[in-house]
């Protein structure tokens, strides 16, 4: 019995290392709490990344495709939730250069947290990053940074890169669980040579219940093309009624002048 017991012994304690070695990775892991930082890579909503050569600037603007992106946590949840169609419009000697980006070659990147998201939006020729904030009662991009390397436009032309950057902003700014809707053409200048436009766009980070857009906040643009018919409809009534009130007492004024005595 005792010889038994002395030829177990190599494997109990083999056993008690394996045992210990797993415990200490679990321990290094435990950091990685739900205030930290979730990171995740996500591509667009139910499709796969298709890589494509690099397109070169093109000298007219055209409708970009509108993509759909999404960011997940840890729990397999969106955290984060973008629908836009984006175009670079490059300037340089006065003269405006165009590329679209496409969804189909486009992959989505970046993590959530409690105050903080960053997507990232990684296609061949360059990225566009957001970085929303939570703040309060609402959230907005305090950060848009971008980067774009086209295809030369010649076999002997050199590629150029082109940076641009806003921040310290407070860009398209929502309350929290509301996501930013805008239909109409958004344009920002990120650098002197770069600017972006999105068409269309809605936005959303933190806050979305069941993984869907909450109420959308109508950007400006958006509000005045929406308000501006009713007010000229307005003006253009109001004129009309100033115009018969003037005719009829005008009319009245004339009839009391032919009155006999």
């Amino acid at each position: 019995m005792t010889g038994a017991r002395l030829n177990k012994m190599p494997f109990i304690i083999l056993s008690a290392l394996l045992f210990l070695g797993s415990g200490l990775a679990l321990e290094t892991l435990e950091p990685l709490s739900a205030d930290a930082a979730l990171h995740h890579s996500a591509g667009r909503e139910g499709a796969s990344l298709n890589v494509s050569k690099k397109q070169s600037l093109q000298p007219t603007e055209t409708v970009p495709v509108t993509g759909n992106f999404v960011l997940r946590n840890r729990k397999g949840q969106i955290c984060l939730k973008a629908s836009l169609g984006v175009v670079y419009m490059v300037v340089e000697d006065k003269k405006k250069m165009f590329f679209n980006m496409d969804p189909k070659s486009t992959l989505a990147t970046g993590y959530c947290s409690d105050l903080v998201a960053v997507l990232s939006l990684v296609f061949d020729s360059g990225n566009l990053e957001f970085t929303f904030v939570k703040e309060g009662t609402v959230t907005y991009v305090s950060k848009l940074r971008a980067t774009l390397e086209p295809a030369p436009s010649c076999k002997k032309c050199k590629p150029k890169q082109y940076l641009g950057i806003m921040d310290h902003e407070k860009l398209f700014k929502a309350a929290n669980g509301k996501s930013f809707t805008c239909k109409s053409e958004t344009s920002l200048i990120l650098a002197e040579s770069l600017r972006i436009k999105f068409v269309p766009m809605q936005i959303q980070a933190f806050d979305l219940s069941k993984g869907t857009f909450g109420e959308g906040v109508e950007c400006l643009a958006d509000y005045t093309k929406r308000i501006l018919p009713i007010v000229l409809g307005a003006v253009v009534v109001g004129i009309i009624l100033i115009a018969v009130l003037v005719y009829v007492l005008l009319r009245e004024r004339h009839g009391q002048g032919y009155e006999q005595l």
